[in-house]
């Protein structure tokens, strides 16, 4: 039981620090897919965010009913922590899933939304549709097609209506210490030559496998928690816990 109650209260200070870790994941979250929502036409894309904002919410009052158990046993305190903990467990475990399923849907839907925009990038047109988007993402994640630079070699030629050898790269591939750069496949070091596909899968999954992880630790420690509480529980006359 003494034991029970030192792994509650360290749990209870624990359970601050991963709710800051949670939150951390589910707002860099939010805001990629505010910075390239445009590439997805799915309302829900930002569900694993707020699932992990409002898991790291709850978290917090857990970590202070953790604490105060810890110190003195009420039959009122440990029915509401027990109630909290499976309340996060079920959160997290539908975030874990959510970011795995994520992972692999984003991938294959990436792919096809960054492929389609090199496509019909016009190169005549620096207004057309589609083109302001496609030179959004490759300044921000400062790269060049999708794969790399070589895509635009296939697409400028037919779409551009330009000569095979006079084919260029759009000026959102040049970096920014070139102020005179305008594509020319003539000065390689004046543009990115990484493609812009590979960066976003990188930090998207990054943030999924991140999340994954949160929520695994996380409710590892809530499962230990809810264990702990559960022996102090036992303490408990039977009537005291009719509540539940």
């Amino acid at each position: 039981r003494l034991f029970a109650r030192f792994l509650l209260n360290f749990l209870g200070f624990i359970f601050w620090g991963t709710a800051a870790a949670l939150a951390f994941g589910g707002v860099r979250w939010i805001l990629m897919c505010k910075d390239y929502g445009y590439l997805f036409q799915e309302f829900f894309l930002s569900l694993p965010g707020c699932l992990a904002v409002a898991a790291a919410i709850i978290l917090l009052p857990t970590g202070v009913l953790a604490i105060s158990v810890s110190a003195k046993c009420s039959r009122y305190k440990q029915g509401t922590l027990m109630y909290l903990l499976l309340v996060l467990l079920c959160l997290e475990m539908s975030l874990a899933v959510l970011a795995q399923i994520y992972s692999i849907w984003m991938a294959s839907e990436l792919k096809s939304s960054i492929g389609y925009l090199v496509y019909y990038y016009n190169g005549t047109h620096s207004q057309a549709p589609g083109n302001s988007t496609m030179d959004v993402v490759q300044r921000k994640l400062q790269c060049c097609g999708a794969q790399n630079y070589t895509d635009w070699l296939k697409e400028t030629a037919g779409s551009w209506h330009l000569p095979a050898e006079k084919a260029y790269v759009p000026e959102s591939c040049c970096k920014e210490e070139y102020s005179h750069c305008r594509g020319d496949l003539g000065h390689l070091e004046q543009f990115f030559q990484e493609g812009c596909l590979k960066k976003l899968e990188d930090q998207l999954h990054f943030v999924m496998l991140y999340m994954f992880w949160c929520c695994i630790v996380v409710s590892v420690l809530e499962l230990l928690a809810g264990v702990s509480n559960g022996i102090l529980m036992r303490h408990q006359p039977f009537h005291n816990l009719r509540f539940l």
